[in-house]
This record gives C-alpha cells, sequence and structure tokens, in this order.
C-alpha cells in the first residue's frame, strides 16, 4: 500500500503493513506473525483486542457513540472519574479532566498549574518526552528531530540534569544543578511547577532517583511550586504497581495519565488535588472529543482488569524473565555491545554501547532489522536511539515471552 498520501515528516520505525493482533502477537497483511515488543508504544499493556475491553467497546457502541461532555455530561465518563479517583494511590481527594492524549493532558495541565499559581516558569528535565504539540515540545529534553524548524516555543521552560542510577547522574549532581538554577537563571518565586517522568520512556527508561524525588518533594513544598508526574507511558502497571510515582515515597499535585488508560483507544486524563482541577473559570478546560463515551468503556474495561494482584504478578513474572536472560547474556557474551539494563519492573531498557562506551546507534538499527525479520518488532529509545525498550503487554503469554527473547538473543548474536 503506497505511503503517497501520508506525510513523509511521519518517522516509521518498521516499515510493514500490519493487519491484525491478538495479545501479544501481531500479523502483517502479508500474513506474517510477529512477537509485538513495542505494545503502541506503550498504549498496549493488556496486549491486543483484550477481550474485556474489546466487548466493552461493542456494548457502548450500541449506546452512545460520542456525546461532548461540556454540552451534556454521559455516565461512562462519570464513572469514569470516580473509578480513576479511586484507582490513583494518593491521600488526597482527587478530581480531573479526560484528555485526547497524554499530550493534551500535558497541555491542560500547565493552564492549571498558571491558574492556581500565578506563574508560568516550569522546570523540566534532560532526557524528557512529554508530547509533540506546541507547548509540550519546549518541555521536551531534546532537541533532534522534535523542536528542529519550529522556531520559538512556548514558555519560559527551563531544564536540570535527570537524576538516575541508569545514566549516571546522582542525586548530589542534579541538587547542585538545581541550586545553580536558581542562583544565576531564575528566580524559585516564578517558578508554577516541576514536570517529571518516575521513570523515563524516550529517555531510555531510566528510573528516577529515590533520593531526589523526595527532595525534590519537600524543595516544591517549602517554595509553594507544584509536582506534576508523568505517568504517560510509566502508568497502568508497566512497572507492576499501579504508578511508578508510588516507588518514590512521594506524592505528586498533578497526574499525567494516557497510553495504556483505556486499552488502545484514544484517551488521556490530567488528575490531582481538586482544588487544582476547579481554580480555572468556568469552560477553562474541556474538549470536544475528550472523554468520547467508547473511549471511556474502553477505559472501565481496563480499570477491571488491573487489579493489584494482577499488576504484581504480571509485573514480577515479566521482570524476571528479562532480567534473568539479560543476565544470562551478559555472562555468555553473546554481544559485545550489550551494555546495561535500566528501568525498573516490567519496564525495562537495553543499552547497546560500543567497547569504549560511547553509544551502538548503528548496531541498534542493525538490530531493529534482524529482529524484525525474524519476527520481532522493537522500539528503540535515549538521546542516541541506542536503547532496546522491552514493552510487551503485561499480560503476554510466558511461553510467547520467551520465544520472544530467544529472538532478540539471536540477533544480539548476529550483531557486527
Amino acid at each position: 500500500m503506497s505511503h503517497a498520501t501520508i506525510s513523509q515528516s511521519i518517522s516509521i520505525v518498521h516499515p510493514i503493513s500490519l493487519s491484525h493482533g491478538k495479545n501479544a502477537e501481531v500479523w502483517d497483511t502479508t500474513g506474517k506473525r510477529y512477537i509485538d515488543f513495542v505494545g503502541g508504544i506503550g498504549v498496549l499493556n493488556l496486549g491486543h483486542c483484550h477481550p474485556g475491553v474489546v466487548e466493552a467497546i461493542r456494548e457502548q457502541a450500541t449506546k452512545l457513540t460520542h456525546y461532548a461532555f461540556n454540552a451534556a455530561p454521559h455516565a461512562p465518563y462519570l464513572e469514569l472519574m470516580e473509578r480513576l479517583s479511586a484507582f490513583v494511590p494518593v491521600g488526597y481527594p482527587v478530581s480531573g479532566m479526560l484528555t485526547n492524549s497524554g499530550a493534551e493532558a500535558a497541555e491542560n495541565a500547565l493552564k492549571i498549574v498558571r491558574g492556581a499559581t500565578g506563574r508560568t516558569v516550569v522546570i523540566a528535565f534532560d532526557g524528557a518526552f512529554h508530547g509533540r504539540t506546541l507547548a509540550t515540545l519546549n518541555l521536551n529534553g531534546k532537541v533532534a528531530p522534535y523542536k528542529q524548524k519550529v522556531g520559538v516555543l512556548p514558555g519560559p521552560v527551563y531544564h536540570l540534569p535527570y537524576p538516575s542510577a541508569d545514566n549516571g547522574v546522582t542525586c548530589a549532581e542534579a541538587l547542585k544543578a538545581m541550586d545553580r538554577l536558581f542562583s544565576v537563571e531564575i528566580d524559585v518565586s516564578d517558578v508554577a511547577c516541576f514536570i517529571i517522568e518516575p521513570v523515563q520512556g524516550e529517555g531510555g527508561f531510566l528510573a528516577l532517583d529515590i533520593e531526589f524525588a523526595q527532595a525534590l518533594r519537600r524543595f516544591c513544598d517549602a517554595n509553594h511550586i507544584l509536582l506534576i508526574a508523568d505517568e504517560i507511558q510509566s502508568g497502568f502497571g508497566r512497572t507492576g504497581q499501579r504508578f511508578a510515582f508510588s516507588r518514590l515515597g512521594i506524592e505528586p499535585d498533578l497526574i499525567l495519565l494516557g497510553k495504556s488508560i483505556a486499552g488502545g483507544v484514544p484517551l488521556g486524563a490530567v488528575v490531582g488535588r481538586k482544588p487544582l482541577l476547579d481554580n480555572l473559570p468556568k469552560g477553562g478546560l474541556g474538549g470536544t472529543y475528550s472523554g468520547n463515551p467508547i473511549a471511556c468503556a474502553g477505559a472501565l474495561a481496563t480499570l477491571d482488569a488491573m487489579t493489584d494482584a494482577h499488576l504484581k504478578t504480571w509485573g514480577s513474572q515479566q521482570e524476571e524473565a528479562i532480567t534473568r536472560r539479560y543476565h544470562a547474556w551478559r555472562t555468555q557474551g553473546v554481544c559485545a555491545y550489550l551494555g546495561r539494563m535500566t528501568g525498573v519492573g516490567a519496564m525495562r531498557g537495553i543499552e547497546l554501547v560500543n567497547a569504549d562506551g560511547t553509544p551502538a546507534s548503528k548496531q541498534l538499527t542493525q538490530l531493529l532489522e534482524l529482529a524484525r525479520d525474524a519476527g520481532l518488532l522493537l522500539m528503540p529509545s535515549g538521546k542516541s536511539r541506542h536503547i532496546i525498550r522491552l514493552l510487551a503487554p503485561l499480560t503476554i503469554e510466558p511461553a510467547v515471552l520467551e520465544e520472544g527473547l530467544d529472538i532478540l538473543e539471536a540477533c544480539l548474536r548476529q550483531l557486527a
């Protein structure tokens, strides 16, 4: 099928055309089967065509396919927000709004913090990815390709090093950079919020340093600054628990949701402290398709499936399999380019590096092609596109997971 009518500014990782999928497997239009370690870039934690999600969508489609909530409320939106408020593990009353995507959730969060604080400055982090809309571009901690050729971006936004054991940046180094920022660049009293991913996605599956997270929470409290946690990719069980911020021992003021929230149907949300969500004037928040009834039905079915017991089991099984195989590969020396394993829980990355420690981006490009030819779809990440991000559905059958890891091992052995 021709791509002539598709914008050439859209980058495609795998030049195939998919036809259908089931759980962790997909088939292209030629009938070739692939094991899917991409999962729609983190959207399919429950896999392709989860039966509960499909049935909920089908049933809702016979009742009400759309209504704009700000014109007249509908039951799926109301029920979902009640369920979400109970699902988010914080100790304060939760309020929120539904959006069409994670990026739209981030955009609305920026409006909310401006309205609540009267301030405009945002502090984000190196390696961050928060979306492709104009305001979220400036939050991203990477220029190419997202910020190229688009000119001046909405701001003001400043960036700090992202501290993680996965990238070698320590808590002390990040705090020193923060002290310099407020000594040299910007008055702390002008800062509206910090926005941070508990585990970076695009940045290479880097897990945030716990000590820094707690220091940042204390700093925000002392300076009346809001803290936003972007859980768009790390949320809904990706790390083995509902949300990744729980492992940090903190509670954000606002939380961005998306990707796996609705089992593959476009949906996002921004949730958090009720006074913050209520501070803008009537009509300040909303959207025509935001909280579409069919998307809400998919999200309700997703929440039904994501019990704590399921998440713990799925997460631990996948983490055990990935870490066991990775350490075996290291011990056996299957690949000269095999670097560190990053991330936490079932949200894992595998780094490819040269002998001198520099990113082996060329080899990762080769690996993507080798794996695809062998029937495994992988996704790159990291500033230099040298880290494999593993995003198999949490519901993947153990035998299929092992088959996919077998293919990955065989392809790692072929790298040159």
